[in-house]
């Protein structure tokens, strides 16, 4: 005898799936923007929306995130890959977004992977390149293991064409090791530049 047609559905309810959303490129790119894009809309379809910046940078004045366009949500601060889910504290939300990413370090990784792997969906926003033109971690690994990835570019200051890259312009000299690789900053320290113009730039001007 044939199953009942409902009893497809029958059975435990199962946990909801989770993803990993990553959204890369250089500076100036616009991967905040496009980030609170995705809270924006993730908001008003009525999901449960976290928001994760590093405590590095301090560029809205509080805890808040902002974009060089002018966009900005709130925002809860973290120091470190592991005090994410501290900052997250009791709630499950449906929609994670970390901005920043490239400062957590390669400790985001499996953290990421965990907040997944319970349901979340968690969007990822950050420097994939150093200004040096070398690949940024954590953004290609999480890149690798992501169901969505969009690589974003900027435009070049000095012809105008697609930029993958970033240069800085000025120098920052600060005690913090991770601001020795990329610094919190605007158009007053970092260009964007083309593959053509970012090699016959210096490395650190």
């Amino acid at each position: 005898m044939p199953p009942d047609a409902g009893s497809l559905h029958d059975g435990p309810v199962t946990q909801p799936a989770g993803r990993v959303e990553v959204i890369a490129g250089p500076m100036f790119a616009g991967k905040t923007e496009e980030l609170l894009r995705r809270v924006r809309r993730a908001s008003i379809a009525g999901r449960r929306v976290v928001v994760i910046s590093h405590a590095l940078d301090d560029r809205a004045g509080g805890e808040r995130v902002a974009s060089h366009a002018g966009l900005d949500a709130p925002s809860r601060k973290a120091a470190s890959a592991a005090e994410i889910e501290a900052a997250i504290g009791d709630e499950m939300p449906d929609m994670l977004a970390i901005d920043e990413a490239h400062f957590f370090g390669p400790e985001l990784v499996p953290v990421v992977g965990d907040l997944a792997a319970r349901g979340m969906v968690v969007v990822v926003a950050g420097l994939d390149v150093t200004f040096t033109g070398q690949p940024f971690e954590p953004l290609p690994a999480l890149m690798a293991l992501a169901e969505r990835v969009d690589k974003l570019t900027s435009i070049c200051t000095v012809c105008g064409e697609d930029a993958i890259y970033h240069t800085r312009v000025a120098p920052t000299p600060s005690s913090d090791p991770r601001l020795v690789t990329e610094n919190v900053g605007g158009l007053e320290t970092y260009q964007a530049r083309c593959r053509r113009h970012f090699e016959g730039a210096a490395p650190d001007q």
